[in-house]
């Protein structure tokens, strides 16, 4: 029997039609205590060899080690309809980018008795709160949203896997001011829990499983060490070497979260601000009407890369990263870069300023999943779309650079939109009249790569 809950999504089973996902800690730890009355009344239990090694499964119950997960799926589908109890062991805590996901997929009725996370252990094991922190996982899909979601935000835990790990991730977040917290086999006698720098994470040889804390630092960084967080027992395995260990600087302490309890929400404040909300030079800043659409067009969001080429006052890529984007800043004068960075700390987010003239500046930096051009010739724009992110936005003042853009653009590929922006402002009048105070008219393009099948 199967009693529906007010929530069409959400069904309830009886106990007899029941399968109980039961989390394990990574150390083997007791189980939570109703592991023990369900195993004793499964007919079916399902686990990693590591984990069935923890319980004790009662004589004559059918058990299926865990591989690929659709065989064991199936089972658990044909123990629910026989009205058979399952028991489903799993990692720490099943319902954090684990397997009650898929379970609910299938339509099994679940009921979940978590054990502590590897991330809420590696937060403690570092003695850090982490009520602001984004989860993100590498495990299983392309590694990219993870990385730039540490490179936008302050506070982000990553579950790893083989190949997409502290190294790999390491290697990403240099030349961004962070401190990473690598913690390795947790719960176990070869436990190791480390701050390293990203170069450090880079050089670095780290064991499977861990998970990687990613923390922002001040601007511009102290060195960080080395050092243990957490020192590993006496009995631990030894590990390989991060780099050299030396005095630490200070504590590892995360940056402040949002008031607004949100670490990847859109701003509370809102986009597309005023241009007073930036500080600029000789109104060289994109204004408001038109930023509306650039940024509208370029499709911020967490997890993706956004360049902002000829960035000015930063006023474009800032508003990227209020809505969650990774944002790299390009600028040739030292200036406004420094302006930049300000202007990014008035709002509270990460912008990473590369200080240079484009194209030359653009070699070497991370790819962009789209970018804003908002300076530079047709040399600028070409070393853009080389490149090949999947949106580029420009805006251009002079009519007789819009048609060899264009033209660039679809020879790259791209499928080219574009629209002429005039705004004209309410302007106070002597004697308390009101006129309309035009602004300079600006053609916004957009080039958009077909997404490949």
């Amino acid at each position: 029997m199967t009693v529906t809950s007010p929530d069409p999504v959400v069904t309830v089973a009886s106990p007899d039609a029941v399968v109980t996902v039961v989390g394990v800690d990574a150390a083997g730890a007791p189980p939570h205590p109703a592991v023990v009355p369900a195993l004793a009344g499964a007919g079916l239990v399902v686990g990693a060899a590591r984990h069935l090694a923890t319980v004790s499964v009662p004589p004559g119950v059918d058990t299926v080690v865990l591989g690929p997960l659709a065989p064991a799926v199936r089972r658990l589908s044909a123990a629910v309809a026989a009205g058979v109890p399952a028991v489903v062991l799993a990692s720490g805590d099943p319902g954090l980018f684990g397997i009650v996901r898929r379970l609910r997929a299938a339509g099994l009725p679940l009921r979940v008795a978590p054990a502590v996370s590897s991330v809420a252990a590696a937060f403690a094991r570092a003695g850090l709160p982490w009520d602001g922190a984004a989860v993100v996982t590498a495990h299983g899909r392309d590694p990219r949203p993870a990385l730039n979601a540490c490179r936008a935000l302050p506070l982000v835990a990553v579950l790893t896997a083989p190949g997409v790990g502290a190294a790999e991730l390491g290697a990403g977040l240099i030349g961004w001011s962070r401190r990473l917290v690598v913690a390795e086999h947790l719960g176990t006698d070869a436990e190791r829990v480390r701050a390293v720098t990203p170069e450090q994470a880079a050089a670095g040889a780290w064991s499977d499983p861990h998970v990687l804390l990613s923390i922002a630092v001040p601007v511009p960084a102290v060195p960080v060490p080395a050092t243990a967080v957490s020192a590993a027992p006496a009995t631990a395995a030894p590990a390989a070497s991060a780099g050299p260990v030396t005095a630490a600087p200070g504590p590892v302490v995360p940056a402040g979260m949002r008031v607004d309890n949100q670490p990847a929400a859109a701003p509370a404040g809102g986009w597309a601000l005023p241009e007073d909300r930036y500080a600029h030079r000789d109104s060289m800043i994109t204004k408001s009407e038109v930023r509306a659409l650039v940024v509208a067009r370029l499709r911020p969001r967490l997890g993706r890369l956004v360049w902002d080429v000829g960035a000015g006052s930063g006023s474009v890529g800032i508003e990227c990263a209020l809505l969650g984007a990774a944002v790299l800043a390009v600028e040739q004068d030292v200036a406004s870069a420094a302006m930049i960075r300000d202007n990014a700390a008035a709002h509270a987010v990460d912008v990473r300023v590369v200080v240079g003239r484009a194209p030359a500046a653009l070699a070497g930096v991370p790819e962009p999943d789209a970018v804003f051009v908002g300076g530079g010739g047709t040399d600028v724009l070409a070393a853009v779309v080389a490149r090949r992110p999947e949106r580029v936005v420009l805006t251009l003042a002079a009519l007789d650079r819009v048609a060899p853009a264009v033209g660039l653009l679809r020879a790259a590929g791209y499928t080219v939109e574009g629209s002429q922006l005039s705004a004209a402002r309410l302007a106070d009048l002597p004697g308390g009249s009101i006129r309309l105070a035009a602004t300079n008219p600006v053609v916004v393009l957009t080039g958009e790569r077909p997404c490949p099948t």
